[in-house]
């Protein structure tokens, strides 16, 4: 009986064991499931498709995170999409969307590799409405032949795919929004100053705001399509409503902030570009990152840039810190690159702090082992650096080696085709930093030629949105220039022109404040000084071109006290 007794034990035992045994095999082989958190707030999406209503939820949620660019959030979602209705071949579309990024770099090869298998799989898959196939096809083109046609080619396809989509689908405003960016996406490199393309994708937005007022995909592509000078005061209320719409994401906190730096709203960057800061380590966390994400970092750049504008150094000087002290990135892309060349840059740079800005290191210590031979033309923005700063320092050798640099960086990316065109502005800093070359070297003439050749081709290309502006505005420079070979009458012109199209820039303001009082015009010298003291009320630094402005103000104030009386 006691022997029964322990058989029958060991017995159980035995096959509880197998039974959790294969609980945990099942539960390893299940795809990784996206934490839900029920708390996100991602605005409203209703993009309405014919796989079974739990898959529908967790499309639309997928959808908020595509329209917020947050594409590795998207692509997990639409994945547990998959899972939840495999026959939903929409959910397979979301995978190959999030991998295609319209207004940012080209895929890497592993992106096109998992956006080509998502559409071969939404292919096999199909779906149930011609509407949903559509979608399908317009994507499909531009994972299609990626082997023999560029970028600019295929997604071109997909733009045109799209137009006839909405066409087709009058009353599908997911087609509306998702043709909108494609309309943004061609205007970034079709150099129309016109923005026809822009303008008329406000205008299909727009018509969609008054319907769905929390659609996040709405006021997230209205700052982009007016994310230029001449257009930029249009977004301001969708800027000011895009964070609230959608506070789960990081990048919804951080967008607003291109239409406030492109105002020279600094105080309303800087608020921003903290709040994005804050959930994309929060989403590191969240996420159990190994590195800091990428986010993180682009709202740093943005952060340090609208620091510098108003004398706010020591806080600018805590973000290059924290930057340093960063080990590891995830992921390892465009956005990284920019910021760990940018924010260094910018801070020697705009401080006017030359001999600091010569002795910039090309790669900082702690990313000696990020892919730098993928990103040529963020290093060629220490290369400028280096060439500016040594210039105006008076050592031409150096610059002159600088600016060689410059060269041959821009003859290897002239031959990437593709994407936006970085060789041209590697070109426009090229020929900036071989101005001051000149200019040092006591070639004046030469040194006018080539800035103002810069400045022109300058004005003629529009920024990546990677950067909240270039590291020094070539008419700003012209200006600069000018000042140097005494002829503050034409310097003052080329700073209120850069002005207009960089409002509130420190030394834009700074150098149009002193050409003017150069050109014994004292009353536009005062507005300009009056705005740096305005500007810089937060200030935490010393800059001596403050206390120049409040000395000249002084100053003025005392001459007008002594003619009243």
């Amino acid at each position: 009986m006691k022997r029964a007794l322990q058989f029958a034990v060991l017995l159980i035992a035995a096959l509880l064991a197998t039974f959790i045994c294969d609980i945990r095999i099942a539960q390893a082989q299940e795809p990784h499931q996206h934490q839900r958190d029920d708390s996100e707030k991602l605005g409203q999406v209703n993009f309405s498709v014919s796989c079974n209503a739990q898959a529908q939820k967790q499309f639309n949620r997928a959808v908020a995170w595509l329209h917020s660019f947050e594409y590795e959030a998207a692509e997990k979602v639409f994945a547990e999409v998959t899972v939840i209705d495999p026959r939903c071949g929409m959910g397979y579309w979301g995978i190959a969307m999030s991998n295609y990024h319209p207004i940012w770099a080209p895929p890497s090869a592993a992106e096109l590799q998992k956006g080509a298998a998502a559409m071969e799989k939404a292919k096999s898959v199909s779906a149930q409405t011609e509407r949903e196939r559509d979608y399908i096809a317009a994507i499909d083109l531009f994972y299609k032949d990626s082997d023999k046609l560029d970028h600019r080619t295929r997604a071109l396809s997909y733009g045109a795919a799209m137009e006839a989509l909405y066409q087709r689908y009058p009353s599908d405003d997911e087609a509306a929004v998702f043709y909108s960016l494609t309309l943004i996406a061609k205007g970034m490199t079709a150099g129309d100053k016109s923005y026809a393309g822009e303008k008329k994708a406000a205008q299909i937005l727009n018509s969609i705001l008054a319907r769905q007022p929390q659609h996040p995909g709405v006021t997230h592509y209205l700052i982009h399509g007016y994310d230029y000078p001449a257009l930029a005061h249009m977004a301001l209320p969708a800027a000011r409503s895009y964070a609230k719409i959608a506070p789960a994401s990081a990048h919804a906190q951080h967008m607003p902030s291109h239409i406030f730096t492109r105002l020279g709203l600094w105080q309303e960057a800087i608020q921003s570009n903290l709040d994005a800061k804050a959930s994309a380590e929060a989403y590191a966390v969240k996420n159990r990152m190994s590195g800091s994400w990428d986010e993180r970092l682009h709202a740093m750049d943005y952060l340090a840039y609208a620091y510098l504008q108003g004398g706010q150094d020591k806080k600018a000087l805590g973000v290059l810190d924290e930057l340093y002290k960063i080990r590891k990135v995830e992921p390892a892309n465009f956005k990284v690159a920019y910021s760990f060349t940018a924010i260094p840059a910018r801070y020697a740079l705009e401080r006017r702090q030359w001999k600091e800005a010569a002795k910039l290191p090309l790669h900082p210590g702690n990313m000696e082992t990020f892919p730098w031979e993928s990103y040529r033309w963020a290093e060629a923005h220490i290369h400028f650096a280096r060439a500016i700063g040594a210039a105006r320092a008076g050592d031409a050798t150096s610059a002159r080696q600088e600016v060689e640099k410059l060269s041959a960086i821009h003859q290897a990316l002239a031959e990437v085709k593709g994407g936006y065109d970085w060789a041209k502005q590697v070109e426009i800093e090229r020929q900036a930093a071989a101005a001051w070359l000149a200019h040092v070297e006591g070639k004046p003439e030469e040194a006018l030629r080539l800035m103002r050749a810069a400045a022109a081709l300058d004005d003629a290309t529009e920024k990546h949105p990677v950067t909240p502006g270039s590291l020094l505005p070539v008419r700003e420079q012209l200006g600069e220039l000018l000042l140097e070979l005494k002829q503050p009458a034409a310097a003052l012109q080329e700073f209120e022109t850069s002005l207009r199209s960089a409002p509130n820039r420190f030394n834009g303001l700074y150098g149009a404040a002193r050409a003017a009082k150069l050109a014994a015009d004292r009353k536009r010298a005062k507005s300009y000084y009056e705005k740096i003291v305005e500007m810089c009320r937060p200030a935490d630094s010393d800059r001596p071109e403050i206390e120049e402005a409040k000395q000249f103000l002084a100053n003025a104030g005392d001459k007008l006290s002594a003619n009243k009386r």
